[in-house]
Parts: C-alpha cells; sequence; structure tokens
C-alpha cells in the first residue's frame, strides 16, 4: 500500500509536468503501476484456483432489468438508410456469464468494463470496472469466503489478519436500530427515521418499504459497517434482491450478501436464482415498478432467460469494485484518483 502523502506527491506531480500540465486530471503513474500490480495479483488468486478467465460483449440487445439501474443506450445502424436497433451498454457482464455457465464453462471469472446511467460522485463514476466471478457448487456464505480470501490479497494492511465479521441484514437492523426490518411497516421505518433526525430532500416515496430501509442504512448505518475489520453483510429483504434465490428458512429474505470496509461497499453478491419463470417475472415486475418511478421499461435479456430454462448449475456470484479496491490500497478520497482519465476527461 502507499501512503496518503505518497499519493499526494504522485498527484501534485501528474498536475505539474507533461503537456497537460494544470488540466490533465488523471491518476499519476505510480497509481497506475498500483493498478496493474492488484490486477496482476488478482489474475493469479483465480489461476491458482482454477477459475478460467473470460471476457464478454459490453454491447446486449437485452439487460438483466433492475428498477434503480439505468445502463447506456446505443444505436446500431449497419445500412446507410439509418435503419438499426437499439443496444445497452451492460451494467455489469452477469447475463453474458450465466450463459456461459449454463454451456457447462464451469468456474469463470472476468475483468469488465460496466456502465451505469446517473451515478457520479466521489465513489461512481459512469464507466468503471469490476472483477465479477462465478462459482458452481458454491452458496453464498462459500463465496463471502473466497472474496474474504482475494480481498485480503489486494489489500492486506486494510483487512488485517482475517478477523472478518459476518452480520446479517436483519440482525444488523435489530442490534443498532432496534427495529426488525422485515417485520415493522413504513410507519414504524418512518417514526424511526424522525426520531433519529434524518431529512429527507428530493422526491422521496413516502410508501416504499425498501426507500425507508436504503435511507436509514445509508444514513445510519453504512459509515460505521467495516471500521474495525471488513464486515459481509447477509440476507437482505427479497425486495432487494432480485437475481438471488429465497432463503429457504424464511421468504421474505433472499441469499444475497455485499461486503464493507471502511463504510465502503465493495461487493455485490447472489447465491444465483436458477427458476427461468421467477426470473422473468421478477424483471417485468422491476420494468412495472420503473414505469411507476417515471422511467422507460427496458428489453429483457431473452437469451438469459432461455439459458436459465436450458439449465444454470447450482452456483454462487459477485461482483466486485475493483475502483474502490485501488482506492482503499493508496487511501485515495475519490475514484477520480485512481482512474487514468476521469468521466470529464474522456
Amino acid at each position: 500500500m502507499c501512503s496518503r502523502s505518497t499519493l499526494e506527491r504522485a498527484i501534485i506531480l501528474s498536475e505539474s509536468t507533461g503537456k497537460s500540465a494544470g488540466r490533465f486530471r488523471g491518476a499519476a503513474a505510480e497509481i497506475l503501476e498500483l493498478r496493474a500490480a492488484l490486477l496482476a495479483r488478482t489474475r493469479e488468486f483465480f489461476s491458482g484456483r482454477g477459475i478460467i478467465e473470460v471476457e464478454t460483449p459490453l454491447l446486449s440487445r437485452g439487460v438483466v432489468v433492475d428498477r434503480h439501474l439505468d445502463p447506456p443506450v446505443c444505436r446500431y445502424s449497419p445500412g446507410a438508410d439509418g435503419a438499426g436497433e437499439t443496444l445497452y451498454l451492460q451494467t455489469s457482464p452477469e447475463a453474458a456469464m450465466k450463459r456461459l455457465l449454463a454451456a457447462g464453462m464451469g468456474a469463470i471469472y472476468q475483468v469488465a468494463h460496466a456502465f451505469r446511467e446517473g451515478e457520479r460522485g466521489r465513489l461512481h463514476t459512469p464507466e468503471f470496472t469490476i472483477i465479477e466471478w462465478y462459482r458452481p457448487g458454491l452458496d453464498h456464505h462459500e463465496l463471502m469466503d473466497e472474496v474474504g480470501a482475494l480481498v485480503s490479497l489486494l489489500l492486506p494492511e486494510v483487512s488485517g489478519d482475517g478477523g472478518w465479521e459476518k452480520l446479517s441484514y436483519r440482525q444488523l437492523f435489530r442490534d443498532r436500530l432496534g427495529l426488525d426490518p422485515i417485520e415493522c411497516g413504513v410507519g414504524d421505518l418512518g417514526g424511526a427515521a424522525e426520531k433519529l433526525g434524518i431529512e429527507i430532500e428530493g422526491e422521496f416515496d413516502w410508501n416504499d418499504r425498501d426507500a425507508w430501509l436504503d435511507l436509514l442504512l445509508s444514513t445510519r448505518l453504512q459509515d460505521d459497517l467495516g471500521t474495525e475489520r471488513p464486515v459481509f453483510i447477509y440476507d437482505y429483504p427479497a425486495s432487494q434482491a432480485a437475481l438471488a434465490r429465497l432463503c429457504p428458512a424464511e421468504p421474505r429474505l433472499a441469499e444475497r450478501f455485499e461486503l464493507f470496509i471502511g463504510g465502503v461497499e465493495l461487493c455485490n453478491g447472489y447465491h444465483e436464482l436458477l427458476d427461468a419463470a421467477e426470473q422473468r417475472e421478477r424483471f417485468e415486475e422491476a420494468n412495472e415498478q420503473r414505469q411507476g418511478d417515471g422511467k422507460q421499461p427496458l428489453a429483457l435479456d431473452e437469451r438469459l432467460l432461455e439459458a436459465l430454462e436450458a439449465g444454470l448449475p447450482e452456483c454462487s456470484g459477485v461482483a466486485l469494485g475493483f475502483d474502490r479496491i485501488v482506492m482503499l490500497a493508496c487511501g485515495a478520497d475519490s475514484i477520480d484518483e485512481v482512474l487514468a482519465l476521469p468521466f470529464e476527461e474522456i
């Protein structure tokens, strides 16, 4: 890991040398070298476990429909007459990788660029890098252990001696807010937010349970997650895990997990849903929610649904934010500090 002072010197150097001095805001050479080293370690990790690297297209005719994720739209016009079709830049390579799993590829991973409209901030940019992988035969708890092994390799000083914590979403709310996020109603959640002094800005659906849960998580819980040691939060409300299977003992929960270090969310993983009919129903419900939010519906990825019908093996999958890994490795405050060219410089 490089120290914060080293990072600051590197940024100053990048802004004071070369033809674009004083304007170029990309990462310094030292940070780009660190990115390369972390990628090399990542590939060694997967190679040592027999997990095959794959590459899949960034463009697709259909998407994994999510209420809150908006893929950029492209226009493909093969003919001189301008007639063409709508294509999407993918929010993750999930659909294509699952098609490979259904075809019998086995354990696979990918270092991919992903795209999301409207995401810009200290931790967000419209185009970013993720490491996504799928492990046939593993449940989400076993995949959490593998995520922990990779992150410990990439961030040894951050992850410490491997003293990782696992905490269910339900227990998190019970322990720290005195609320059961599954049993309590909208009124209970709103009352808790009022008692905590949470101010609501902009548009907000006062009848949306998930909106209240997200508000409480983001404003009163997340900043403390993983500050003492890395923590996995698992088994989210089923309404927040569109591609995960339901928990057998509690179908109001789904087998999804996230990893937090220093209040930063690093990954999102699922014990994958295998039922094609249920997946189609969830996609269609997400499109209805999108229209209720004033958004355009998205084209379903029919090839993914066909792959599920053909038979996806029992598996778990996860997407890890690589840019955020680099940020933690060098103490950067903004994602722009670890990108070769930030969004405003493209």
